[in-house]
């Protein structure tokens, strides 16, 4: 387990990158940080490495506090964004690497390196150096070179960024199979919230050197704590709208909708994902719970299209099936589909409407 507690990092000039965080990382856990570029995540990484030094604050692994230990003795192994191979090695030199600081010997870390190397599919590549590899063999081998070190925690800052989109899916799928049958826990930094979806058990959504909100990728995807979560969690933004709670009417971008009990009258934010809402190029006869507007952009997801409505000065976007998209400058109505949708007052989650 990884125990952070009070951790905050501040930089010079006051710039305050971790503040007063408190987060526990379970044992055997994929966990994902997960955030906009300059939220402190890759900085909590480094922290928890021990290549960054907290202004305040502890870091826990494995029941040890070692906040004043440095790297080689938390029994960590990072994987970097650009891999940082040794390219005057060969690929076994750089698996075998950390076990050499180790003091194993030649004979054990090579025999090491060519059984990791193995299970990663590296074996033909053992005498070749950084230079002459892919960028998706670059990352089997830092990977090959964390494994070997057997250690307690893996760290990795976004080792899948330059990977080409195929070449990212193969690796997301191997590196979550990988981490299974390790029973490592891994910490895993990344803006990609597809890929934090995808790969972790938990996430942590980070913004401002804090933690927004900590959960399951479906609590995360389907209750978003506050606007800035739904807004940033899924491949196609939440549409975040204006409304208002009038004498039992929730009004949103010209529709009246029902308003869930307890709510008191006053302004809301209603959210509301493209991908649950109905869209029709027919007016719906004698309802006032659908948005009207007017086709202004299509967008070619594939195997769907999302298609932004202008409904005054709102932008609203909905998803529809490939072959039902409209066409721009039509007229549309978007309903939401009944109980897929989120109210927030003060940027607080209160209730599905």
């Amino acid at each position: 387990m990884i125990s952070l507690s009070g951790l905050t990092k501040e930089f010079p000039g006051g710039v305050r990158a971790i503040d007063s965080l408190d987060l526990e990382i379970r044992d055997g856990e994929f966990f994902a940080l997960l955030g906009p570029s300059g939220c402190g995540k890759t900085t909590l990484l480094r922290t928890i490495a021990g290549l960054e030094t907290p202004t305040s604050g502890n870091v826990g692994i494995g029941g040890t506090d070692v906040t004043g230990l440095p790297p080689g003795r938390r029994d960590v192994a990072m994987v970097f964004q650009d891999y940082a191979l040794f390219p005057h090695m060969d690929v076994t030199t750089n698996i075998a690497y950390p076990l050499r600081i180790k003091k194993v010997s030649r004979a054990r870390r090579e025999a090491k390196a060519a059984e990791t190397a193995s299970r990663l599919s590296l074996s033909e590549l053992l005498a070749r150096r950084p230079a002459q590899l892919s960028g998706g063999q670059q990352q089997r081998v830092a990977l090959a070179r964390a494994i070997a070190s057997r250690p307690q925690v893996f760290l990795f800052d976004e080792p899948l960024s330059n990977l080409d989109a195929r070449l990212r899916l193969e690796a997301r799928t191997f590196l979550k199979r990988l981490q299974r049958e390790l029973a490592v826990t891994t910490v895993f930094v990344t803006h990609d919230q597809g890929e934090a979806l995808a790969l972790a058990d938990r996430i942590a959504v980070m913004n401002a050197g804090r933690i927004t909100q900590v959960g399951t990728p479906s609590e995360v995807f389907h209750r978003p704590a506050d606007p800035f979560v739904a807004g940033f969690i899924g491949s196609t933004p939440m549409n975040l709208l204006p409304a208002s709670a009038e004498g039992g009417e929730l009004h949103v971008a010209g529709a009246v909708l029902p308003l869930p009990r307890d709510i008191p009258d006053g302004p809301l934010v209603y959210g509301l994902r493209p991908e649950y809402a109905d869209l029709s190029q027919s007016a719906p006869v004698g309802r006032r719970d659908a948005f009207s507007g007017k086709v202004a952009v299509v967008e070619n997801l594939g195997t769907a299209h999302l298609v932004t409505l202008e409904s005054g000065d709102l932008l609203i976007q909905v998803v529809v099936p490939e072959g039902d998209e409209p066409a721009v400058g039509a007229s549309a109505w978007a309903a939401p589909r009944p109980g897929r949708a989120l109210l927030y007052r003060d940027d607080r989650l209160l209730t599905g409407a």
